[in-house]
């Protein structure tokens, strides 16, 4: 069982910056793949960024989000930089056994963690 914790949510103007904490604790956390989601009202949840090794990220968060991890932590990071309105939503963390970007294939979830982002 792996349980995972959000934080770092919040209110920003558009331009500006959050970082995001995904805390995991149980079972060897460093052996999962982790992705950030995040899903707006009304719309469908969308991946935005992952990481096993090296990141991997959604076409539109390319070069402004960067994710990263510590081991020793059991914490993976999101680092979002020229936040945009349309970047507002709940982003949610979560670890996967095997290489994916499909949310289907998660098996972990955290309950999330709010981002707003006004003009």
């Amino acid at each position: 069982q792996v349980r995972l914790v959000e934080s770092g949510g919040g209110l920003v103007q558009a331009g500006g910056s959050l970082r995001l904490s995904c805390a995991a604790s149980g079972r060897t956390f460093s052996a999962y793949r982790v992705g950030w989601f995040r899903q707006a009202p009304g719309k469908e949840r969308e991946y935005v960024a992952s990481i096993r090794w090296s990141g991997d990220y959604a076409d539109s968060v390319k070069g402004r989000f960067t994710i990263s991890r510590d081991s020793a932590k059991n914490t993976v990071y999101l680092q979002m930089n020229s936040l945009r309105p349309e970047d507002t939503a709940v982003y949610t963390c979560a670890a996967a056994a095997i290489e994916t970007y499909d949310p289907q294939q998660y098996n972990y979830w955290g309950r999330g963690t709010q981002v707003t982002v006004s003009s």
